[in-house]
């Protein structure tokens, strides 16, 4: 442990007194950003949530925001944990962190679902999709988010924002995402539409009920403000865009014998719900996959510096680029997905 568990244990016994037995903690492994761990207690199961240890990127692991939007989400149309308290401190485990309740349920690292009945599959693609689409018909301003961004800008900002993060973290030369940082800036559509946006929407990312095809709970909610939701929809479905060797991605595997819905379908199925007249483009995959390039390069510059919360995070890092090619694919309009249009 990077910390004293009886230093913790003592600082939750005394901020929640009706704690019973002995503190039993355990890191959760699978993450590449803020070190996760389950505290368990006799009569109550919680999850931590912290910084990394040593020196961090400005504005990166904002542990302070998870809790907060989480928080405000609470009795929201979009299930979260119960979140319990924060801290800004340092003393008691060395960076800010924060405190959730435990959901009981299912988390899928395999996007390909293995040893489920295709059914079962398609059920949890189509439920990922509904849950993405009430996620952007949340009123924002409604439950006390306003000031948790800035309304409409959002590419130009994000394209700024990651093209700095590449400079500041960079490892390696790469002409993929020097190029794509131009050809996006120049490329920015109609971006005025705001809506909450999650930033990392993704299978991982969900708790699923235990028996059914149902999300409980959305989490890791680090990269989230208020954005444009076609950047979620196009950073949820570069799962059909990536090998399974690129980060779990499920291109080149056969869909319909899995009982997963295809890109146009599920994407279909998201319009539907969120009633949508638009859709995700060329660019919105272009900036999907280029964002991912760089937070996959600051995972790489995390592991040489020995910062990085997964054990994996060196090979994950070697990602970056491959994910800048696939986006130069976009880029270059080998591949296009065009909006789709419901009748009114």
């Amino acid at each position: 442990m990077e910390f004293e568990a009886q230093r913790l244990e003592q600082f939750l016994t005394e901020r929640l007194p009706d704690l019973r037995g002995p503190m039993r903690l355990e890191r959760i492994g699978g993450g590449q950003s803020n070190p996760t761990f389950f505290v368990s207690f006799d009569n109550r199961a919680l999850v931590l949530r912290k910084q990394p240890g040593s020196a961090i990127l400005p504005s990166a692991h904002a542990v302070d925001r998870e809790y907060r939007v989480m928080q405000a989400l609470a009795g929201s149309a979009l299930p979260v944990p119960r979140m319990v308290l924060f801290h800004a401190g340092r003393e008691v485990v060395g960076t800010p962190f924060y405190v959730m309740e435990r959901l009981p349920g299912r988390v899928f690292s395999d996007c390909a679902l293995p040893g489920m009945e295709p059914a079962e599959r398609r059920g949890i693609y189509l439920a990922m999709a509904e849950t993405m689409a009430v996620l952007h018909r949340v009123d924002w301003a409604a439950i006390g988010l306003s000031n948790y961004g800035r309304a409409g800008g959002y590419f130009s900002r994000q394209i700024a924002r990651w093209t700095k993060q590449w400079a500041m973290s960079r490892t390696r030369e790469d002409a993929d995402i020097e190029r794509l940082a131009v050809w996006l800036a120049a490329h920015v559509p109609d971006e005025a539409e705001t809506t909450l946006s999650h930033g990392d929407f993704r299978l991982g990312n969900l708790m699923f009920h235990p028996t059914e095809p149902r999300v409980v709970g959305v989490l890791d909610w680090e990269l989230s403000t208020l954005g444009h939701p076609l950047a979620d929809v196009a950073f949820n479905c570069m799962t059909w865009r990536t090998l399974p060797s690129e980060y779990g991605g499920i291109r080149g595997l056969d869909l319909a014998a899995l009982g997963i819905p295809s890109e146009a379908e599920y994407l279909q199925h998201y319009y539907h719900h969120s009633g949508r007249r638009d859709g995700v483009t060329a660019f919105h995959f272009a900036f999907a996959l280029f964002r991912m390039a760089v937070i996959f390069e600051g995972i790489a510059s995390r592991a040489a510096s020995g910062n990085a919360a997964g054990s994996d995070a060196a090979d994950v890092g070697r990602l970056s680029a491959a994910f800048a090619r696939r986006a130069v694919e976009f880029m270059d309009g080998a591949a296009m997905v065009a909006p789709v249009e419901w009748p009114r």
